[in-house]
């Protein structure tokens, strides 16, 4: 399945902080200049709903990003709890299989807030493994990553998920299979340049919108920058000119 380009990618910031302070502190700092962050389990475990209702008070959008992972009714409770604080975007892992996400995607869908819908997307492979840690991880010696991630991106698609967080170097692939089917988060952002840290598959915001993602997860590339504003600004002028 093939589609026409993508439209210009949404930055998210991702708020990898332990504390509420630090978190709204770069919110802040930000300010227009980003009306999206992500909020993971280090920031959830520190602060709770409250840091996200925060973020919400200040007319920004939240990806709750906490990886769901368990039996069907367990994971549709959670994000039925996600949906009702009014979060955008909520991972499950595909890997949970095809019962998990189907009562994922029913509870999102029967409780959407009245100020808009909760969008679900399924975790393929982390940006952390490559080919040979995969294998390692799942006891299947080398595993061909692509592959995988088309699997599992097979399985959100048959559940009805809006999309997939995958790797930039597999978001081709996937658009090529399923081409509007599914809206791809890409992390694993970096400037031309930057450090990777501990992510194996990395790739520049123009890179990853020219691959089609609908989403792009910038972390350290904007959070550890001197002057996070500018890095931001930098994002969004290579993102403006590489449609």
């Amino acid at each position: 399945m093939t589609s026409a380009s993508p439209a210009r990618a949404i930055p998210i910031v991702a708020l990898d902080y332990g504390s509420a302070d630090d978190a709204l502190a770069l919110a802040s700092r930000l300010g227009d200049s980003c009306r999206f962050y992500k909020v993971g389990s280090e920031l959830f475990t520190a602060a709770g709903p409250a840091v996200v209702r925060a973020l919400l008070d200040q007319g920004a959008d939240v990806f709750l990003d906490l990886k769901f992972h368990d039996i069907p009714n367990t994971v549709a409770g959670a994000v039925r709890s996600a949906a009702s604080l009014g979060v955008r975007l909520v991972t499950v892992h595909a890997a949970g299989g095809a019962a998990m996400l189907r009562a994922a995607q029913e509870a999102a869908l029967s409780a959407a807030p009245t100020g808009g819908a909760c969008h679900l997307l399924a975790v393929t492979v982390l940006t952390s493994f490559d080919a040979t840690a995969l294998g390692e991880a799942w006891g299947r010696g080398v595993v061909e990553v692509e592959r995988e991630v088309l699997r599992l991106a097979g399985a959100a698609a048959g559940a009805g998920l809006h999309g997939v967080v995958c790797s930039g170097a597999e978001a081709g692939a996937v658009r090529s299979a399923y081409g509007d089917q599914l809206a791809l988060l890409v992390p694993g952002i970096r400037l031309a340049g930057g450090s990777s840290h501990d992510q194996r598959r990395v790739m520049t915001p123009a890179a990853a919108q020219s691959a089609g993602a609908r989403y792009l997860i910038l972390g350290r590339a904007v959070t550890a920058a001197a002057d996070p504003r500018r890095a931001m600004a930098t994002v969004l002028a290579e993102l403006a000119t590489s449609v």
